[in-house]
């Protein structure tokens, strides 16, 4: 019976490390802009909601720019003029995905902060809808919940064993670069000394020093 409610205990933390959902808040510059970036691999689906809010309390609330891209610089949403907005996709690339705020008038008011609830994977699925489409609830749902958990966590475990295959495969090619590297330093300056002492050993003959 312990062991049965250790199991359960460890699969609900790794339902819970899995469900990637975070409430950020940034703090926009009057000039300038603020970006947060999270490192997302292939096939994973990002949902985010985002609201303006003026420190200073002023009314209407200054607009903001929101710009998303991808790893490889493509612009997934784009939006100006705004107070408020959600952008969703589907990653086609693994990498390091950026978020951008700016505001659109820097003179208009204050101080101005934005909230951003994202979420990424499973806690981006619409769990309501799953359990209206293939009609289940209470235990059977939280067990398709567990059962995509486990999925998601297979799939960050091979995309952190590719990364790490990828890391070794540069680590051996730099290892192969410098040492190879240090070959020709090595090989250059023994040709260096080389002829410095046949020039030296010239010049002191001609000298009749030697």
């Amino acid at each position: 019976m312990k062991m049965a409610r250790l199991f359960f205990q460890v699969i609900l933390l790794m339902l819970i490390m899995v469900q990637n959902g975070d409430c950020i808040w940034l703090n926009l510059p009057k000039s300038g802009r603020k970006c947060v970036t999270e490192e997302i691999h292939n096939n994973v689906v990002v949902l985010a909601d985002y609201v303006v809010i003026s420190d200073v309390h002023i009314h209407p609330t200054p607009s903001i720019t929101t710009k998303v891209t991808s790893p490889y610089g493509n612009v997934l949403h784009h939006k100006s003029n705004a107070t408020h907005g959600q952008f969703a996709f589907t990653t086609s690339e693994a990498g390091q995905y950026l978020v951008c705020f700016w505001a659109d008038d820097p003179n208009q008011g204050g101080a101005l902060s934005v909230n951003i609830d994202w979420k990424t994977g499973i806690a981006a699925k619409d769990w309501e809808s799953v359990a209206r489409r293939e009609k289940i609830e209470g235990v059977e749902l939280e067990l398709r919940k567990l059962e995509g958990a486990v999925e998601a966590i297979h799939d960050n475990l091979l995309y952190l064993k590719g990364r790490e295959a990828q890391m070794i495969e540069v680590s051996e090619t730099t290892n192969s670069r410098v040492a190879w590297y240090s070959i020709f330093s090595l090989g250059i300056c023994i040709a260096v000394s080389a002829a410095q002492l046949w020039y030296l050993t010239r010049f002191f003959q001609k000298k009749k020093l030697i």
